[in-house]
């Protein structure tokens, strides 16, 4: 059955799921906080800086003011950086005038408070406006969703009934989803591997092969997966999509922001150079801080995300890490 949707973010994954919606039959609206980028995708049919080679469908509709992109919606996507969710979630919170389906497709933790995305979403929008929150989550390039490649991702949340609604909601003959209980790991795992994707990238850049990248991947799922279990998490869902999934697809390929920063801090240039480079928000810097001292917090031994952390926040020589990573005492690997 068809829905009204607000898909609140036009950057290249909020476009890409606006698509995939649109083509579904339902009715979509598209947020951008920029008029500009709005009028491209209304009158131009494109959104050329984050998916040049796209054409949308005349049907997705695309508006600067969030109060229109809600008005009327029976569920809502954030689609944004993990920084500025807090911030819309204010905003949208007194305009709802229903209870709403509220899905994020987002992959971070907060600074500071170190929170998951779907707890920020509890937090600012009350209970008597939201059916539940659910976490859209997998191995997914937004590039690749956009020219109908096959794609299989997870909806999670601790409500079937809403998991089910958002199912429905996406799925079709190249985007397959799944449903998910465990909304911890499957946020954690999305989070964590954008850290180890940095990783893998500075791996590439500096010149190493595949017996290093299969080895930091590996052993970097273990720290996901050790993190997320002291915080509830289920210990399947890291092999599954959101967790082993979408670490082989964020460290494997060039479509990846985190795996492209990493590239360029392994070829010597400063964090400074490659974030001005990107123009687009890297998730597993911030991400790397928060993990790290979550790390601190709980006791748990996250080797790899340290050394990230040492090269990302101290500056610390990307060659020396990894040398002092390798000559770490001898353990069991159980």
């Amino acid at each position: 059955m068809s829905k009204k949707v607000a898909v609140l973010g036009a950057g290249s994954w909020g476009t890409a799921l606006a698509m995939v919606l649109e083509e579904n039959g339902n009715d979509v609206c598209l947020w951008s906080h920029k008029a500009k980028q709005a009028d491209e995708i209304n009158f131009k049919h494109t959104n050329k800086l984050y998916l040049p080679s796209a054409v949308l469908a005349a049907n997705i509709r695309a508006t600067s003011h969030i109060e229109e992109a809600i008005k009327d919606a029976e569920v809502i996507v954030f689609v944004i950086p993990t920084k500025a969710i807090r911030e819309v979630a204010k905003t949208v919170a007194p305009l709802l005038t229903k209870p709403t389906v509220i899905v994020h497709a987002s992959k971070g933790l907060e600074q500071e408070s170190h929170k998951r995305i779907s707890e920020i979403l509890e937090e600012e929008i009350p209970e008597s406006k939201r059916q539940a929150v659910v976490a859209l989550s997998g191995p997914s390039h937004a590039e690749e969703v956009a020219v109908k490649d096959l794609t299989t991702i997870t909806a999670a949340s601790t409500n079937e009934k809403a998991a089910k609604v958002v199912q429905d909601l996406f799925m079709n003959d190249y985007f397959r989803v799944y449903t998910n209980n465990d909304i911890i790991g499957v946020e954690l795992g999305a989070a964590l591997k954008n850290i180890i994707a940095v990783g893998a990238g500075a791996l590439q850049g500096l010149g190493y092969g595949d017996n290093a990248k299969a080895a930091l991947m590996t052993r970097g799922l273990a720290e996901i997966s050790r993190l997320g279990v002291a915080f509830g998490a289920d210990p399947m869902t890291f092999i599954g999509l959101s967790g082993l999934g979408d670490l082989i697809v964020t460290c494997t390929s060039v479509h990846s922001r985190n795996w492209r920063a990493g590239h360029m801090l392994g070829k010597g240039n400063s964090l400074k150079e490659v974030l001005e480079s990107m123009g687009m928000v890297v998730e597993g810097i911030a991400t790397t801080k928060a993990a790290y001292e979550l790390a601190k917090q709980k006791e748990i031994e996250m080797p790899i995300t340290a050394a990230i952390y040492e090269v990302l926040y101290n500056g610390a020589n990307v060659e020396d890490i990894i040398v002092s990573l390798m000559k770490r005492d001898g353990k069991s690997e159980a």
